[in-house]
């Protein structure tokens, strides 16, 4: 497959090397260590994706979820122990899927560098390679993330994003990560991929009032399907129709009071928001939004990262040395 490959502006490609614990995250980091670790990710990748087309969207949505908690630590990946609850068991993780896939992944550079490379480069990896397989762009990633020492799911509901954000509140949470209002748009793109299930979004529809956010012949459909805010059974196409593709038709869909959550609804409220998913809806930036996606996802890959001797790497992400 061609792989869609843009010329990033250096002040982007500074990001790589800014600040002091993102400064030690390297392009080629396991040049000496582990040559082939991309190679790896990106074979076992296919095979994942090949299978199972459907799980780009959550191994992208599992990078999100870990970095907005800690920082790329892996963190999210930890089992909760008899005397902790960890991040996936929050509320808002638990739907999260993918984790066979990473520990898939990792077994495989275990076996061919043992000890070397973090759960939270592999996490890293595996998102821009599901973006890539969905046909979506490619990007750069600097590594030398180590893995956290700890997972907390009081945090995990604490610091995620939630679905039915408006623009303040996630703006909100975006800064104290580092990301501004355009980070915010650009991946909130990332629901081109994947699936949600009822209870995220079906209050929109079994409210006393109808939504006037949501589109009337859309809201029936959804209602068609979800019968009721509970119904925890059946999901629904964040972007109906493209779901397993890395595309723009997500914005057209909420320029057209089509997004599924309160969330993708609440960017037309706000007029930075609002200005730019008008403008890719239109179909005629395509280019420029892999581009926007591209940095957004450098932006936040090196969010909280943990460097030097900070961490572990951990042998098996779920789960500490």
């Amino acid at each position: 497959m061609a792989i869609r490959t843009f010329l990033l502006p250096l002040s982007i490609l500074l990001l790589l090397v800014a600040g002091s614990a993102v400064a030690q995250l390297e392009i080629g980091y396991y040049s000496k260590s582990c040559p082939k670790v991309e190679a790896i990710v990106r074979e076992e990748m296919v095979k994942i994706i090949s299978a199972a087309p459907s799980l780009a969207g959550p191994l992208l949505r599992l990078h999100f979820h870990d970095c907005f908690v800690r920082g790329c630590d892996a963190s999210v990946l930890l089992e909760s122990t008899k005397g902790n609850t960890a991040e996936k068991d929050a509320k808002p993780n638990k739907s999260l899927r993918g984790f066979g896939s990473v520990e898939r992944v990792k077994a495989k550079l275990e076996a061919a560098c043992p000890g070397i490379v973090s759960c939270a480069d592999v996490l890293t990896l595996m998102a821009r390679d599901a973006v890539v397989l969905a046909k979506g762009p490619f990007w750069p990633v600097a590594l030398g993330r180590r893995d956290g020492r700890t997972s907390a799911a009081t945090e995990a509901s604490r610091e995620l994003p939630p679905s039915f954000g408006d623009v303040p509140l996630l703006a909100k949470i975006f800064a104290s990560k580092g990301l501004d209002r355009k980070d915010l748009v650009v991946l909130s793109g990332a629901h081109t991929l994947g699936t949600a299930h009822c209870p995220s979004f079906a209050d929109r529809l079994y409210n006393s009032t109808s939504d006037p956010s949501l589109d009337s012949e859309y809201a029936a459909k959804l209602k068609s399907k979800c019968k009721s805010v509970d119904d925890g059974s059946v999901v629904s196409e964040m972007d109906p129709g493209s779901y397993k593709t890395f595309d723009t038709s997500y914005y057209r869909h909420v320029a057209k009071r089509r997004g599924l959550f309160r969330s993708d609804a609440a960017l037309l409220a706000d007029a930075t928001t609002r200005e730019y998913v008008q403008r890719v809806a239109t179909g005629r930036f395509d280019d420029a939004f892999f581009r926007d996606f591209s940095e957004s996802m450098i932006k936040m890959g090196n969010v909280g990262v943990l460097t030097g001797t900070d961490g572990d790497i951990r042998n098996k992400c779920y789960v500490l040395n």
